[in-house]
C-alpha cells in the first residue's frame, strides 16, 4: 500500500492551520483528502475551491445528486470516495 506523508492537524501552523480549523468548522473533521494535500496548501486551496465550485454552485443538479455522482463515479473507479 501507499504512503504519503501528511502533517496532522495538531502539528498544523500557518495556513495549512487555517484550512484544518476551516475543514473542522465544517465537517466536524479533518477528512483524509484533506491531509493528503496538507505539503501543498496553496493547492489544497485551489482543490478546496475546485470543490465548493462543484458542490456548492448553483445548478442544475441539487447537491446530493452531485455527491451520488461522485460516489458512483469513484465505486466504479475502485477509488474509496
Amino acid at each position: 500500500m501507499a504512503y504519503i506523508r501528511t502533517i496532522a492537524p495538531e502539528e498544523a501552523a500557518g495556513e495549512l492551520k487555517q484550512h484544518y480549523d476551516a475543514a473542522l468548522k465544517r465537517a466536524g473533521r479533518v477528512f483524509n483528502i484533506v491531509r493528503l494535500q496538507s505539503l501543498n496548501p496553496p493547492a489544497l486551496a485551489a482543490s478546496i475551491n475546485l470543490y465548493q465550485a462543484l458542490m456548492l454552485a448553483p445548478g442544475s443538479l441539487p447537491r446530493p445528486v452531485r455527491e451520488m455522482v461522485a460516489t458512483v463515479v469513484s465505486r466504479e473507479m475502485d477509488c474509496f470516495y
